[in-house]
């Protein structure tokens, strides 16, 4: 069984109505689970978006919660529905309304990992399906939404920052000839998730870094945008995915010599995006 559902790390005092969230950097592997996947320890990480945790560590000193998932993508996706459930995997499920992430393998309780590598040999009970989603993804969502509501209970609103990374060749189809590549892709799900202000202001403290942004290509936010973003009731949701070559080997799934610099990058940035929820919460905090 895997330790805990999540961690979260707590600023010594609440300045900010941001809430950073890193639900697929869980790189603990329940040991049953290893067991009976038909993939090596190295080909089952390579969903997780390594790392992302330790690139956003530092919220907390700029008065921002940061919320991880404690348990592998591979195992439960904390960005997928709880209905979620596929079909060609989980025994029992019946087939329903067309979904292309669970048809292409990619539910609450995945199928494949990376480039459509299967996990299992056959298929698994709902009984354990059920399991891991009572144990792992409620407490999860749980707590993101605690995070949520006591940041708009105190500042009037709440905006969460959902971190994710991205493999480098993602952006190929969109990279335009002779153009600087595609660094940081921004989520709003085409602007239902979030107001353009916060969205405008977040793209610019990534741009200001030096980095290149696009915005909902080719990811727009997936369930936790979609589920979280209320921007009519001041409840806001951007999906930030990071190219991992700039801070880490894909091939080995480790940090590469740009770690540490690329860290200190992201520190500016995650003060500015912070800063975003200070600014007009600060006087209904004081009430």
């Amino acid at each position: 069984m895997a330790h805990s559902p999540y961690q979260i790390s707590h600023p010594r005092q609440r300045t900010s109505c941001v809430v950073f969230a890193s639900p697929h950097s869980g790189r603990d592997y329940p040991w049953s689970f290893l067991r009976r996947t038909v993939l090596d320890e190295h080909s089952i990480r390579s969903s997780e978006d390594a790392y992302v945790d330790r690139l956003f560590e530092c919220a907390p000193d700029f008065g921002a919660p940061l919320l991880k998932g404690g348990v592998p993508r591979a195992f439960v996706d904390l960005n997928r529905s709880a209905e979620e459930l596929d079909p060609a995997l989980i025994e029992g499920v019946r087939r329903t309304s067309h979904n292309p992430r669970v048809s292409s393998g990619l539910g609450v309780i995945p199928r494949v990992v990376a480039n459509g590598r299967a996990i299992y040999r056959g298929k698994i009970p709902l009984e354990e399906a059920q399991r891991r989603i009572s144990l792992y993804w409620r407490p999860y969502h749980g707590e993101l939404q605690h995070q949520l509501s006591q940041a708009h209970g105190l500042f009037g609103r709440a905006i969460l920052v959902d971190c994710h990374s991205m493999p480098h060749e993602a952006v190929d189809g969109i990279t335009r000839a002779g153009a600087r590549r595609p660094e940081i892709v921004l989520g709003d799900r085409f602007g239902a998730s979030s107001s353009a202000e916060i969205v405008d202001r977040i793209e610019a403290a990534f741009s200001a870094a030096g980095l290149v942004v696009v915005r909902n290509a080719p990811f727009a936010g997936a369930y936790i945008a979609q589920n979280y973003g209320r921007p009519s009731r001041n409840q806001h949701a951007v999906q930030i995915e990071i190219d991992r070559a700039l801070y880490m080997n894909e091939q080995v799934i480790r940090p590469n010599a740009n770690f540490n610099a690329f860290r200190d990058l992201l520190r500016g940035v995650i003060a500015d995006i912070a800063a975003i929820g200070e600014a007009e919460a600060r006087p209904l905090a004081a009430e």
